[in-house]
């Protein structure tokens, strides 16, 4: 059976279609009982009104949608608090939902919010053009956060990955270092494969220097895990750079743990400058992540109330040295 219309609501419930749309759009000219059997046939059916078909009423929901990948770690936190300043800031709520690495998951996530929000901010590293366009509601403003796709009239806000890795290599490279490991985020997200691309390319014009590739996934315990895979097995190496900080903090605290000396034998760096970091004292990339939420708030809001915006925004990360490479 398809997706339940306005036309079944109003049968369902025996009223006109048009005391439907007065119901849905919270007008005070009908009836208690009207509203009642609107809302219990609304529920029934599972009806979900259409975005299109509010903006036409100028209805509004004062909700923006946020899709996230799997919520972990000060990252996310962050980039939630952008978001909630500047969303409060100007008359609206947040809602919230997550995605997992499954591309039918992630396209439910996305058509969930359809008629529910005035629009979209979308982070999905995982999915790829034709996913993605498939998944956002038709007629949902929408800003594609860090996100793979490349989506005609769809705006976008990209991290410059590769510049924040190079700059990484660059810093490892002028303090001496030569025997390098690069714990790399989950395969398939984009932020780890450009951070490591970026990162790989870097190294390789330099001779003399050996790169290790170690798998992790963002979390903190594959930051562990890496570095006890590294001491165990006797490798020998004198820097690394982690992929997001929660694995360079994984990898510092299991280097400190065994006796090793950071960063006299070992320098550690890492990605995102999540709040904690600067309490390590850990060298990482800048990337300003609640500005990075505040951004693309700020420019979703502005197509919601009508201004025109199709360009994509690539937003610039600074390396931070401190006392994890560089002792101070």
């Amino acid at each position: 059976m398809g997706e339940a219309t306005i036309r079944d609501v109003a049968r369902h419930a025996q009223v006109s279609v048009a005391s439907v749309s007065r119901v849905l759009n919270r007008l005070d000219n009908v009836s208690e009982h009207t509203r009642d059997r609107v809302l219990s046939a609304v529920k029934e059916l599972g009806y979900v009104p259409h975005a299109g078909a509010r903006s036409l009423s100028m209805a509004r929901t004062g909700a923006i949608g946020v899709v996230l990948p799997n919520l972990h770690g000060e990252f996310f936190s962050e980039i939630m608090r952008g978001m909630d300043r500047l969303a409060t800031a100007r008359g609206y709520l947040l809602l919230l939902s997550n995605m997992h690495s499954d591309t039918i998951d992630a396209a439910a996530s996305l058509k969930a919010m359809r008629g529910r929000v005035d629009g979209l901010i979308v982070m999905a590293p995982h999915m790829d053009d034709v996913a993605t366009a498939e998944a956002l509601p038709v007629g949902t403003p929408a800003i594609l956060l860090n996100t793979r796709a490349a989506i005609a009239g769809r705006p976008t806000i990209r991290l410059d990955n590769a510049a924040g890795a190079r700059a990484v290599a660059e810093h490892l490279l002028q303090i001496g270092r030569k025997r390098i490991v690069h714990i790399a985020g989950p395969r398939g997200n984009i932020d780890a494969e450009e951070r490591a691309e970026a990162f790989r390319n870097a190294l390789s014009e330099r001779q003399g220097v050996n790169l290790e590739v170690m798998q992790g996934d963002f979390y903190e315990e594959s930051g562990r895990a890496a570095v006890k895979l590294l001491l165990d097995g006797g490798h020998s190496f004198d820097a690394i750079f982690a992929a997001n900080d929660m694995m360079a903090i994984g990898a510092l605290e299991t280097l400190r743990n065994a006796g090793v000396a950071v960063p006299d034998e070992v320098a550690v760096a890492g990605f995102d400058d999540i709040p904690l970091s600067s309490h390590l004292g850990l060298t990482t990339v800048q990337v300003r992540i609640d500005d990075l939420g505040g951004r693309a708030i700020e420019r979703l809001l502005d197509i919601v109330e009508g201004a025109e915006d199709h360009h994509n925004e690539l937003h610039q990360p600074e390396l931070v040295v401190r006392s994890t490479t560089v002792k101070t």
